[in-house]
Order: C-alpha cells, then sequence, then structure tokens
C-alpha cells in the first residue's frame, strides 16, 4: 500500500520539460554566471570565503592548494575537486585575470598552455586585493544562507569594495546561455564610477571617455572601436584584438617580431599554427621560426625571406592564425538571481547599488554596536557616579539575581546594566579608569552621531564609496596595457593579403571590365603602332582607361539609387585582347537595376563628396565618408521616389560647378555650395525646375577649360562655351542649353570634351560614328546644333560617349 502511493502518474514530456528546467535553473544561478555585484560564480566566493575563513590573508604563510581544496569540497561546494583546483588555479595566473585575487607559490601553468602542478605541491593564500572584496562581511552587510549540509552557513555575495565583475570579468557557458566579459583597467573603471555618482544622468558616450575599452592582462591591440561602442551600448559586441607587433629590417631581410599575444591566445599553439602554414604553402614568405621568450616576456621571431613583403606576410598572419582573434562580449550577469543583459552604465549601476547596501548594512552594524557598548558604558558610569551606594546595594543582596534587581530598581537601570555593574571589575575604580571610561562613553556618542548622519544622507555614503574607489586607484591602479587603435572592423579585409600595385583599368561602353598591369603597356618609341587596350565585340569600345591601385575602390551607381563596391583587385585581371567581364556579373544587382556611373576612390576621407542628380531634377550632396563601409549587395545612395531613378553620380571636392541638363534643352549651372550635406538615405533637394513632359538627361562638375557637348536623338549636336551659361542658384528653371525643334528632336546626353578628345555616337539600331571633337561647331546656347550623324526616320541617338585612345 505504502509503494503505490509513492507512484504519480505524469506525462513524460511535462517530467522532461520540468527536469531540464530545473536544471537550466540550477547550472545559470550555481554554477556558469557570475553575479552583478562581487563578478564572482559560486565556486569562486567559495574559494575566497574558505581561505578567509582559513585566516590564509596576504601577510600569512602560504598553504597546500590541497588544504584549500578539501576545505571547500568539504564545507561549501561538494563537486569534482579538479573543478575546484582549475578554478582557484585560474585565480591566480597573471594572464588570465588582470588583477589576481590569489598569490600562488609554485607551478600554477604558463602562456603555452602548461599545466599546473598537482595540488599537493603548490601553496596559495589570499592576495591583498581580496581582502577588499572580503572586507566587512563579519558585519552583517551580506546574506548568509545554510551550506549544502545545513551544517554551516556560506555568504550569498561577498561585500566587494572592489568593481570585480568589470576589472577581471568573466565567462562561462550555461543552458541557452552564454557570459563572456572582457576585463578593464581599475583606474578607468573606477574614475567611470566616480563620474556616475556625480552626474546620475551621464550617458555612455560620455563614460566611454573615461572607460574607452577592455585591458587586457596580455596587452595586445584592440583594433577598432565600434564593437566596443556596441559592446558598452547594448550588451553584445565583437572587437578585434591583435599581437603587438614590431618589425626588424636589415639589408638582406625582415623579421616579425611578436611581443604581446591576444588575451587567452596558447603561445606554444600559436607557434604551431603558423609552422603548419608555412609547411602547407598557406603563407610562402617566412623562412625561420623561434621562441625567444623568457623572464623579460614574449618574444616570437618569424624571419622572413628576403623577397618578402614584411606587410603582406603579416596581414596573412593576422587572416590564418590567431595572431589575430574576434573577442565576442557578452555582458550577461546574474540580477536578483536572474540572468541579464547588460550595458555599461547597468554593471556601474548594480555594483554602486550593492556598495550603497554594503555601506549602509555595516554603518547600521557599527551603530548597533557603539549603542549597545554605550548603554552599558552609561550603566558603569551611574554606578561609579554613586559608587559607595552601589557597593552597599551589592553587599546587601542575598544573591546575585537579587543584586540585579535592587539594582535595577536603586540606580533605574537595565538588566544588561546591572549585570555588567556586578562583572565590572575592582580596578574600574580607580581614578584613571573611570576617566577612560567616560572618555570612551564620550567618543562613543560622537560615533553614533556619525553613524546615524551618515544613515540619514544618500550623500554621505555616496561620498564614502567614492573615497573607497580613490584608495583602490591609489593603492591597486596601474596603466593601461592593451592599446586601442582606430582600424576598420571588418575585421582584416582581403585586400590585406594582396600586394599593392599599379594596375590599368579598362571599363567599355556596354558595361566590361578589366584590369592588367601597368607594365603591360610597355614604352613605346614615337611614330609606334600602340597597343590594344582591350579587344571589345561588336558595337563596343573602350569608354573609359585609368590608372589605379590594387587596394582603390570603385564604387558602381545605379539607377536604382544605390551604390556597390569593388575593390581593384576583385576585378578580373586580363589580356591585353581580352574584353574582360560583364559589371553586372560581378555586382549583386536586382532585377532592371543598372549602373548609371562609377568613381574611382583611393581613400575615403573628410572634405570630398558624392554629387547626386536624378531623372526629376532633384540634387544631392552627400560625404564621401558615408560610403566607406561596404555591405554585401550594396546599400542606398539616395532615396527616390516612384518612377524617378539616378542619371549620374560624381566626386567632388565640395567647391565645384554643377550643370545639369534636361532632354527639352534646359540647363542650369550652379554652385556645388548651394546644396547643403545630406545622409545617404536623404532624397535631395531640386536642382532644376522642370516642366511636365520635361526630365534630367545628364549632369556634370565642371571643368572650365572644356566645352559642353550637347547631343539630339535625331543626330544633331553642339559645343558650346561653358561661360554661355550664367551662374544661378540651384532650383531655377535654367536657361536654352539647345533649341528643340522638330528637325533635331529631344536631347539624348551632355558631355564635357576639348579639341582632343573623339566620340562615339551609338543609335538604336546599332549603327555607331567615330568623329573627333574638334570637328564639332562651337556655337551658342539658343541654336539647334549641325548634323553631327544621319539617322534613318526608325532610328534615333541613345548614347554618345568619349572614346579613349589605345596607346
Amino acid at each position: 500500500m505504502g509503494t503505490e502511493s509513492r507512484i504519480i502518474s505524469r506525462l513524460v514530456q511535462d517530467e522532461m520539460k520540468q527536469a531540464y528546467l530545473d536544471y537550466s535553473m540550477s547550472v545559470i544561478v550555481g554554477r556558469a554566471l557570475p553575479d552583478v555585484r562581487d563578478g564572482l560564480k559560486p565556486v569562486h566566493r567559495r574559494i575566497l570565503y574558505a581561505m578567509h575563513d582559513l585566516s590564509m590573508v596576504f601577510n600569512k604563510p602560504f598553504k597546500k592548494s590541497a588544504r584549500i581544496v578539501g576545505e571547500v569540497l568539504g564545507k561549501y561546494h561538494p563537486h569534482g575537486d579538479t573543478a575546484v583546483y582549475d578554478a582557484m588555479v585560474r585565480m591566480v595566473q597573471t594572464f588570465s585575470l588582470r588583477y589576481p585575487l590569489i598569490n600562488g607559490q609554485g607551478n600554477f601553468g604558463s602562456v603555452d598552455g602548461d599545466a599546473p602542478a598537482a595540488m599537493r605541491y603548490t601553496e596559495a593564500r589570499l592576495n591583498k586585493l581580496s581582502g577588499e572584496i572580503l572586507e566587512d562581511l563579519e558585519k552583517e552587510t551580506v546574506k548568509f544562507i545554510p551550506n549544502f549540509d545545513a551544517s554551516l552557513t556560506e555568504p550569498t555575495v561577498l561585500p566587494s569594495k572592489f568593481p570585480n565583475l568589470l576589472i577581471n570579468g568573466s565567462s562561462g557557458i550555461a543552458v541557452g546561455m552564454a557570459t563572456n566579459l572582457p576585463p578593464h583597467n581599475l583606474k578607468e573603471v573606477c574614475a567611470g564610477i566616480i563620474q556616475l555618482i556625480d552626474h546620475p544622468e551621464i550617458s555612455i558616450d560620455e563614460l566611454m571617455k573615461l572607460v574607452p575599452g577592455p585591458d587586457f592582462p596580455t596587452g595586445a591591440l584592440i583594433s577598432g572601436r565600434w564593437g566596443i561602442k556596441s559592446a558598452y551600448k547594448t550588451g553584445r559586441g565583437k572587437i578585434l584584438i591583435r599581437s603587438k607587433i614590431t618589425v626588424e629590417e636589415d639589408k638582406k631581410k625582415s623579421r616579425i617580431i611578436v611581443n604581446e599575444i591576444p588575451y587567452q591566445v596558447n603561445k606554444a599553439e600559436l607557434i604551431e599554427q603558423i609552422a603548419a602554414l608555412t609547411r602547407s604553402k598557406n603563407i610562402t614568405g617566412i623562412s625561420d621560426l623561434r621562441d625567444e621568450s623568457g623572464r623579460e616576456g614574449i618574444r616570437v621571431v618569424i624571419e622572413l625571406k628576403s623577397n618578402a613583403s614584411p606587410e603582406v606576410i603579416l596581414n596573412q598572419l593576422y587572416k590564418h592564425s590567431r595572431l589575430q582573434i574576434t573577442y565576442g562580449i557578452i555582458m550577461l550577469a546574474l540580477v536578483d538571481n536572474q540572468p541579464k543583459i547588460l550595458n555599461l552604465k547597468e554593471l556601474m549601476q548594480h555594483f554602486l547599488d550593492h556598495r550603497v547596501e554594503i555601506v549602509k548594512g555595516r554603518t547600521k552594524y557599527g551603530l548597533k554596536k557603539a549603542e549597545e557598548r554605550s548603554h552599558i558604558l552609561s550603566g558603569l558610569i551611574i554606578a561609579l557616579d554613586d559608587i559607595d551606594n552601589a557597593i552597599r546595594v551589592i553587599k546587601a543582596s542575598n544573591n546575585v539575581g537579587e543584586a540585579v534587581n535592587t539594582l535595577i530598581q536603586t540606580f533605574k537601570l537595565t538588566e544588561i546594566q546591572s549585570k555588567a555593574i556586578l562583572d565590572m571589575r575592582l580596578q574600574k575604580l580607580t581614578s584613571l579608569e573611570q576617566d577612560k571610561l567616560r572618555q570612551e562613553q564620550k567618543d562613543l556618542l560622537t560615533k553614533i552621531e556619525e553613524y546615524k548622519s551618515i544613515l540619514g544622507s544618500e550623500e554621505r555614503v555616496l561620498s564614502i564609496i567614492k573615497e573607497e574607489l580613490r584608495y583602490l586607484t591609489v593603492n591597486y591602479g596601474d596603466e593601461r596595457r592593451t592599446q586601442l587603435i582606430d582600424g576598420e572592423e571588418n575585421f582584416l579585409e582581403e585586400e590585406d593579403l594582396i600586394k599593392k600595385e599599379e594596375m590599368v583599368i579598362t571599363i567599355t561602353h556596354n558595361g566590361y571590365v578589366k584590369r592588367l598591369p601597368v607594365t603591360t603597356y610597355r614604352e613605346q618609341k614615337r611614330g609606334g603602332r600602340g597597343i590594344i587596350a582591350a579587344g571589345t565585340g561588336d558595337n563596343d569600345f573602350v569608354e573609359d582607361l585609368f590608372i589605379a591601385s590594387t587596394h582603390d575602390s570603385l564604387l558602381f551607381f545605379t539607377n536604382k539609387g544605390k551604390v556597390h563596391w569593388l575593390k581593384v583587385y576583385q576585378l578580373p585581371q586580363a589580356s591585353r585582347q581580352a574584353r574582360g567581364t560583364a559589371i553586372v556579373n560581378l555586382l549583386q544587382l536586382d532585377k532592371d537595376e543598372k549602373v548609371s556611373a562609377f568613381t574611382k576612390v583611393e581613400k575615403f576621407e573628410e572634405g570630398k563628396f558624392i554629387f547626386m542628380a536624378t531623372r526629376q531634377g532633384k540634387v544631392k550632396k552627400t560625404s564621401l565618408t558615408d560610403f566607406s563601409r561596404p555591405r554585401r549587395g550594396g546599400i542606398i545612395a539616395l532615396s527616390l521616389s516612384d518612377k524617378d531613378e539616378l542619371i549620374n553620380a560624381t566626386l567632388t571636392d565640395g567647391g565645384k560647378e554643377i550643370i545639369v541638363a534636361t532632354k527639352k534643352g534646359q540647363a542650369v549651372r550652379f554652385n556645388e555650395k548651394d546644396v547643403r550635406e545630406m545622409g545617404r538615405t536623404a532624397s535631395g533637394v531640386r536642382g532644376i525646375k522642370l516642366k511636365a513632359d520635361d526630365g534630367v538627361i545628364g549632369m556634370i562638375a565642371v571643368d572650365p577649360k572644356k566645352k559642353l557637348l550637347t547631343i539630339t536623338k535625331k543626330g544633331y549636336g553642339k559645343k558650346t562655351p561653358i561661360e554661355d551659361y550664367r551662374l544661378i542658384s540651384r532650383g531655377g528653371s535654367g536657361v536654352t542649353n539647345l533649341k528643340i525643334t522638330e528637325k533635331n528632336g529631344d536631347v539624348v546626353t551632355i558631355k564635357e570634351v576639348d579639341d582632343t578628345e573623339e566620340l562615339m555616337l551609338i543609335s538604336k539600331n546599332g549603327i555607331i560614328i567615330r568623329m573627333p571633337s574638334k570637328d564639332i561647331s562651337t556655337i551658342g546656347r539658343a541654336t539647334q546644333g549641325v548634323r553631327l550623324m544621319k539617322i534613318a526616320s526608325d532610328d534615333q541617338v541613345v548614347a554618345a560617349a568619349k572614346v579613349i585612345t589605345e596607346q
């Protein structure tokens, strides 16, 4: 019957769900995640508390690690001894914790991944800094709970004057979540918390001026700041940690010296990895590799072959080895036993709130003890003031109980005071001892007032915390080890693995592109035939030819208002005779999206702009730096309304003059400064006022040395001096650029030309005519132009382009 009563009917899925949930919460709260207040997981807290209990402080002798592990296992942490010893070892290692909490004696492992000696060989004691974490523990500042067998009690959190979570960081994997908090510099964090006390509304950006980023025990470099800012604002972010490198060069060859490596990277494994990359020919420029590390610190020497470029080899090492790593920051901690992702300010605020509770708790404890002692002293002083009568009363009593009651009634005392009088030694009756008691009482009353003043003023409490933080800064603060450097955060571009060299880029009218080294264009003697720059298909020709470095960028702007990136090294390298690859095959374009313009960019620098014009007459100027972070699939260059499209985009210096021309023969010339700078997603402002049936067909940034060529769809055209177009404000209707008649048709395109250039006119039916610019008449604005190309009745000119002469 008894057995049957213990059987409970339950669905398997419900039981499994509940059991897994219980297990998950046990791991989250009891093992894997740190408390936001003291930054410790239970095992670390128990190790520190056990060592404190054993009085193993910084100025006492070392004791065997096995003794400590046994104490922790037997009293507080009933798990494996290896788990406890491993946790303790990490608290000793100077390369694991920014500010180690335990002093070790013996072999506690190395940055090469060497295992620590067995716990029976090593010794340990608390670091002086741990005293700041454990201080005030006995003053009823934190809650104590029963240990696993309810035979003892242990603290749920430590008082922690030291902001341990931010300073030493923490990492752990729970169930369904993980934390990875990097260590920070003590001086910076204390300065940040003091600033938070003084200015509670402070922003994270302002806090970052004091706490600019993590500070790892192994030093190294953090490249870029976007990941740090993301982590500090959202609780999540990725940073790039790069080894600290110096390059030594002599006449014959170069060598790369590694002095600091990223946090948690095993040096021995790193060296083996580099050796493997060399053996597998993934990196071919290394001739020798050796580890010269010693007491002075890390020194790994990478000897290079005589023809190897240190910059390229270094970037290959960054790309393929752990000389550079990505560190994912997850600022997750337990807040009231619940896991929460926290930003930098929240982490500081939770620590501050904890310290407020600790300071108030120890002050209440001090007040309670002072009042208890003062109460006793006041009874003793009452008795001393009438000592003869007090002695008489005591002598007349038959027993202690009667003496206590008589004293209470005679002197209006409490039972505690009466017992204290009975326990008082006769030596207290001397004049000197009486004076000491009265002075002690006086001092206690002053202390009580001080304690009450602190408890009655939040400002006093915060002032005490600030003083504690300043004390920590002076006594334990040191200089930053990890250097913060500006850099790209796409974590080493492929270009860093490409040798920097000059290339000739050719782009054809039909959109084929290729590159080939400048050396391919061998020097020609005067009168030579030249060489072919690109083989082109029928009805195609080279429209652009220019020199660019392999590391330069090409920005391609499309009719849909988007911009796409290609690095020069990403262009196909082809022979002189090949026509290249279609640009559309190199970019991720949408349906009906086509390239309207492109520009070469060497450096995305301040003071340069992209100027754009749309079919419906809008213009826009955006800083070149806004296009410096490429994205797969392109990004918006400007927002377009329905049926509008981007006509042209050009690189400017902010002080150019712009001409915008329409198909109905109008043109406006204005100063680029009339258009204010706008962000990428803005739609722009009016550049030219259009009539209902009109539209923009071209935009140029003016070169005053050239003339404006205008071509119509029926094959007419003319050149006009730039100065014929008067300079006005943007947004007007402009002036007549070309007189439109039935004979010449709408304007198709405009170009800037000089008399040395050649032009191609292309018709809808595929007819192409080539002509020198100097043969086209230069005439006034309000003319209809001259015939440049005979056009059949069912045909029309669709484009005109300048031809690059291949020589």
